[in-house]
């Protein structure tokens, strides 16, 4: 991806939220993303799902078509194969996990939504944004936001009692791949964000 000068975006004043919310936080770039008209078969081919290429997030992204295309796999992968393995709320939960950890504001908001959403555990997943290093969850919650934790402060941090956590409330061999997989992404995605642009609110 190219950062030079001429492709870095005006400034644009930010609202940095006083807390980790659910909703409403938005993102601001400082590289140009691509403008909609300037997108080619190429670009759409690369972000894969089109609706996405409406977000500058994605259309800064696309300034390096392979590397977008082969991190949207990955994120298609860890999220969306959950015939087997942990739920998507739980997936969410991971991401959200490592997100409230890394400080990103609009991946810690836009997964802890999911989160919520599909567990129906809107208050769990509040008291997570509130307390990151809160003890209010059920075993399998907490074991699954311990294990994020560990991992995304340092890999070895998640030792053989983080793992054991996670297999004494009953997730089996793949659930806690699907477990280290979904934070591991965002561990990844998270610096990814930061590094190109901020969060705000309206």
């Amino acid at each position: 991806m190219s950062t030079d000068r001429e492709n870095l975006a005006p400034p644009r004043a930010a609202h940095v939220p006083s807390r980790y919310v659910m909703s409403g936080v938005e993102w601001i770039p400082w590289v140009l993303p691509l403008e909609i008209d300037e997108l080619t078969e190429e670009h759409y081919d690369a972000v894969i799902h089109r609706p996405r290429a409406q977000a500058e997030y994605f259309r800064v992204l696309l300034r390096d078509t392979t590397a977008l295309r082969a991190r949207t796999r990955v994120d298609d992968d860890v999220f969306g194969n959950t015939n087997l393995g942990l739920a998507r709320a739980e997936r969410e939960l991971a991401a959200t996990a490592a997100s409230r950890l890394n400080g990103c504001l609009f991946c810690t908001g836009f997964h802890a939504g999911l989160a919520a959403q599909l567990s129906g555990r809107a208050e769990d997943v509040e008291s997570l944004l509130i307390d990151g290093d809160a003890r209010r969850l059920d075993a399998r919650w907490q074991a699954i936001v311990d294990a994020s934790r560990a991992l995304t402060t340092t890999p070895s941090s998640l030792d053989a009692q983080a793992l054991s956590a996670l297999e004494d409330t009953g997730l089996d061999d793949l659930a806690v791949f699907d477990t280290i997989q979904a934070c591991a992404f965002f561990a990844w995605a998270n610096r990814l964000m930061l590094a190109l642009g901020e969060s705000s609110v309206p």
